[in-house]
This record gives structure tokens, sequence and C-alpha cells, in this order.
């Protein structure tokens, strides 16, 4: 691979070095050649491309003195006007469940390797006139819900899309948006930044990426064109961003957590324990895991999950063999990596094969050519597409729109890889040293004529036993922590397994020694056989580590009774907490119950504390601002 450079300030002997240079160096290393080189000497004036894509695997010695010849003559004029003023570098992140956070820490430590000044900060406690004295933000946001922000980016979302958003000419940014291609709003949030930093005069570094939720590659790609565009001094394309190749970066970001173990390389823990928490005759099944983490070396903190690599029914992958007529022996290449597996295992233990999305649907139209599959994947179908897509599985769409006769590979690699799952920890590490305990509700229903399971919560309930191993990680909660002072007040509402991070705090305050007041809202249907770690909320009361508790059982009364009509029936009292400087923690489920929750809580500061619905609403923005309302929930 030979660099050939017309008009150059370099001599020929310069250029022989910088040939000699190329095949020594790694893909990181080219990308940045190339970029610089370009900015050097403008993009007319060097054929940057063999630079970025030269063979890999040959070896050059080129000494430090070789090095500095290369380097030694004085800069042209391209290289003083396009170079920038400063190596300064914001990295803000919007994260509700720690991987927008994780990706952020990573990128500013590659930033950091590479020179620069960076400074990471969490939208939740950036102030808005810092905004207009940054030069470059690099911003990565999830996207929570139906398209909303994660609850630590609300204030700065709501600011940046106000009228008291600033000008920013002379802001250069790049977006990394996470998001769920099975939500209809996907990546919602990060397009939203990206539209509104351009709007207010912000320029590209390099285009936004939208990641799923296996995010490691784009997230990658997206890193290292950034890398190269500002170690290229923003040189830019006439699209105005630069586009550089790029290969995968190494390594996994756990997000402080020290241990080898992380989301890449997850740890196998052994099950110590698994019961089911429901009484007899119960219409639900919840199921108390306990597992080894001992030899991990990993950590966790209340607040935090675990995450788990499940497997999917062993029947549903039967049923999908059959219905496509394959034996389950067919070999497919499962990554870029060429691994290759037996189909039947890749769709056990790799694939998600429970959930439909649109990318997946607009793929297999264009494999299959299936008239109908093509209407329902085209402008103008949204709501039809949304019915479709709601409850179904890759066994429907075989059989709704005629896949059978394509090749277990055609089919697999419209496929994504099986996300994790995360269930909120219900252990506290000091009391349970190198253990870490989870609460699952076990989810199986009927629909469209077929039984329907959770993935993991029923693998879980009915496939592990106790002795056998998963494949965990912990994912960390940042934005769900116990207050820093041990004498704050707490108020923790949680129906159903929503419960389980305040038995991890209250083990926690109860090892520690914590003194302030503590009062939890707890709810679910039956007394009898719904009250899930009954004994332990009463042991609890009577040693005072918790103050009060408020139950609601909504099926064994005539009308149906909830956490937010107990937190009503004592609205003085729980409002005077608030005014004491309580910290109110919210967990389980987002459509209903945490909605209905946060409008009880604004109806309670309106009525008690004599204001009217827009001062209410300011009391509690102040609250999420001082970090005194935290939610977990999905």
């Amino acid at each position: 691979m030979v660099l050939q450079v017309t008009n150059s300030p370099f001599n020929e002997e310069q250029v022989d070095l910088l040939n000699r240079l190329l095949p020594g160096l790694n893909d990181s290393q080219r990308v940045w050649l190339s970029g610089y080189l370009t900015a050097l000497l403008g993009t007319t004036a060097v054929e940057a491309a063999p630079i970025a894509s030269a063979a890999a695997g040959q070896t050059a010695t080129v000494s430090t003195a070789d090095f500095a010849m290369l380097t030694a003559s004085e800069p042209s004029s391209a290289v003083q006007a396009g170079a920038p003023a400063s190596k300064e570098v914001t990295v803000l992140y919007g994260s509700q469940t720690g991987n927008a956070k994780g990706l952020a820490q990573q990128l500013s430590s590659r930033l950091e390797g590479e020179g620069f000044q960076v400074t990471t900060v969490s939208m939740g406690d950036l102030k808005p006139n810092q905004l207009k004295k940054m030069e470059r933000l690099l911003l990565l946001v999830s996207t929570h819900g139906e398209g909303e922000p994660p609850d630590a980016a609300i204030s700065f979302y709501e600011f940046l899309h106000s009228k008291r958003a600033p000008k920013l000419e002379g802001l250069e940014f790049s977006v990394l948006a996470l998001g769920d291609t099975s939500y209809e709003f996907f990546c919602q949030t990060g397009k939203d930044f990206d539209q509104r930093l351009e709007e207010l005069g912000g320029k590209r570094i390099v285009e936004r990426a939208d990641c799923d939720v296996d995010f490691d590659e784009a997230a990658a790609e997206w890193m290292n064109q950034v890398l190269a565009a500002l170690n290229a001094g923003h040189a830019t394309t006439a699209g105005g961003a630069v586009h550089v190749s790029t290969s995968q970066i190494a390594g996994d970001q756990t997000g402080g957590n020290s241990s080898a173990y992380s989301r890449t390389n997850p740890f196998q823990a052994e099950i110590l324990e698994n019961l089911n928490l429901n009484g007899r005759g119960s219409k639900r099944e919840t199921r108390h895991i306990e597992l080894s983490l001992e030899g991990s070396g990993l950590q966790y903190q209340p607040g935090d999950c675990l995450a788990i690599y499940p497997e999917n029914h062993p029947q549903l992958v039967t049923d999908i063999l059959e219905a496509m007529g394959w034996s389950g022996q067919e070999t497919v290449t499962i990554n870029k990596n060429g691994e290759q597996r037996s189909v039947g295992d890749a769709l056990l233990t790799h694939y998600e094969i429970t959930v439909l999305t649109k990318p997946l649907l607009t793929q297999a139209a264009a494999l299959t050519g299936n008239a109908r599959l093509q209407e329902l994947v085209q402008p103008g179908h949204e709501a039809e597409l949304k019915s479709y897509l709601n409850g179904r599985d890759l066994l429907d769409l075989i059989q709704d729109f005629s896949l059978k006769g394509h090749s277990a590979q055609e089919i697999t690699a419209l496929l994504r890889k099986i996300p994790p799952r995360q269930y909120s920890i219900s252990s506290s590490p000091t009391a349970y040293p190198e253990e870490v305990h989870i609460t699952v509700r076990t989810v199986n229903y009927e629909s469209y004529g077929r039984e329907r399971y959770g993935v993991c919560s029923t693998q879980l309930a009915q496939r592990a036993e106790v002795g056998e191993h998963l494949p965990v990680y912990i994912q960390q909660n940042d934005q769900f922590r116990l207050p820093e002072h041990p004498d704050t007040p707490i108020i923790m509402i949680g129906p159903g397994t929503g419960v389980a991070p305040f038995r991890a705090f209250l083990g926690e305050r109860e090892e520690t020694g914590a003194t302030g007041k503590s009062w939890l809202f707890y709810g679910d249907q039956h007394f009898t056989t719904d009250f899930l770690y009954q004994i332990e909320w009463q042991r609890w009361l009577k040693d005072g580590v918790l103050t009060r508790m408020d139950v609601a059982f909504s099926r064994d009364t005539t009308e149906k009774v909830y956490v937010q009509h107990r937190m009503l029936e004592h609205s003085r009292e729980l409002f005077a907490w608030l005014e004491e400087g309580a910290v109110v923690y919210v967990c389980g489920d987002e459509k209903r119950m945490a909605h209905d929750v946060q409008a009880t809580l604004l109806q309670i500061i309106e009525r008690e504390g004599a204001l009217n619905a827009e001062q209410a609403g300011q009391y509690l923005a102040g609250m999420h601002q001082e970090k005194r309302y935290l939610r977990d929930v999905y």
C-alpha cells in the first residue's frame, strides 16, 4: 500500500518514511494519521484512504529519529487555520439504567488518553449556563419508555427545548442515542437532542449514531469516528461531518466496577436458593433467587440491578424449527467474527425470538417479497404495524407470512441478539457479602391462541435449579441511591416486586446503623397469599429499622385500593416528611403505577402546601433536582 501525496510540504524522503510507517500501524493509528494528513494538506492534496485501509499483519520499524524528521517541516497555513484553539471536550450523559453513563466513562477515558481535557457530567448535574461556554460537546443519552428522556435528563431536556436556550453557533457536537427498536419511538430522545442542538446553531463533529439494545459495536464505531475527527482537527467533508472507516474497540466499561466480569463477559453465578414467595392459592408466582458472587470480584450497592442473559423457552424453539422445517442442526454464523453454532442452539441462547420490531419486519419483507408484509411496513400503515407487533413473536411472523422455505442463515441474519434482563437487587451487600438476591414475578399468559412466556422469569421459575449457573453482571444505577447522610428520612413506594430494592435499602440501613426515619408503602392483590417478605418487614418494624408501613391489598376489598390511596389517606404527615427533607423513592411499573403515584404526590403537595398546580409542579421538580425524588421504573 503506497501513499500518494501531491502538492505537499513533504519531500521524497519524507514520503518514503510515511510509506515505511503505514504497515506497522493498527487500525486506530491509521485512522488518526489519515485524518491528520487530511487536515494538514487539505482534502484535495492527499489520497488518505489507503492509510485507513492499509493491509493488517505487515510490520515495519520506524525509529524516533525517523518520525521526528517526518514531522520536522513547518506546518502549512492550512494547519494553522484549521487547528483547534483548545483540546477541551465535554462528555454529557443522560442515563436511566447506567448504559449511557458507562459509555460516557469509556469515551472520556479514551479522550484523556489522546490528550484531551475532558469534563464528564450527568445531565442532572449540569447547570444551564454552562452550555453556552462549551466548544465541543459529546452527548450520550438513552430513551426511556415511550420516547421520554431519562429522569436525570428531564430538566436539561426541557431547558434546551425552551425559549431560554442560548444560541450555540460556536458549538461542535455529536450525539450517541441508545434505545430499543421494539419501542415505537426508537432513540427519540437522542434524535430530539441532535435536532435541537443543530437548530441552536451547533455543527456536528460526526453524525448521530442510533443504537439498539445490543449497542457495543455501534457505540464503538461512533467513538472511533469522534476520536478520529477530533484528532484531525475537525476536518469535514462537504456534508459537514467527518466519515472515517472504523474498527470495534476492545474491552468493556463497567461503570466503576473493578471486576473482570461485565456486560460483555458475564460471570457464571451459582444458584444458592430459588423459592416461591407467594402462598398457596395465589394467582401469582414470585421467585426469590439467591446467587453466589464468590470469586467474581463483582460489587454492588443498594439500588443497583442484576442483569441476566436468559435462554428462550425450549418449546418455542422447537415450534420454530418445526414451522421452518429445520432439523436444528443446520449451521449458522452468529456474529462478525465468524462464530458458528447450530440453529437450534442459536435460537435457544443467542437470538431474541419473543419480540418483533419494525426493522425485523422490514428486513423480512425485503427477503421474502411477501406483498402483505411489504404493505404492512410501508408509510401510512403505522397503526396497523404497531398493533401487529404488540405481543407477537417470531413464530407468529413465520406462520402469518409463510417464511418457510428460507434457510436458517437467512432468517437468523434478521434477528438481533437476545438482550439481558435487569432486576432490582433485593439484598444488602453488607448483610449478604458475596451474594446477590433478586425478586422476580413469573410472566405467562395466553395471547393469539397460544401460551406466552416471560423469557427470563419463566426460565427462573421452571428451569433454574439450585446448583446451576446463570450468566450475570452488575448494572449500576447511580440515580437510585440511599441518602448520603444516614439521618435523612426516606419514603419508599413499591408495590409488588417494586419492593425489591427497599429490602436492600433497609438491610443496608440495619447493618450500618442509619438513624433516619423510614416509611414504606407496599401493595399487592391479597394479604394472605401475596405479602412478599412479610416476616422481614415485621421484624424491621419491631426493631425500629422501619418506622412505619402502610399496605394496600387491592383484591381484599370491594373497592380496589392501591398505594396511592394510602398516600392520600396520610397526606398531611407525608407532606410533613417532605418538608423535613425526606427522599422519595418509587419502584415498579411505569405505565400505570408510577404515573398514578406522581399525580398523587402533586395532589398532596398542592393540598397540604396550599399551592396551586404550577407551584406544586415546581416543588416536585425542585425535589427531583435535589435528588430527593428518585424513580426506578420499568
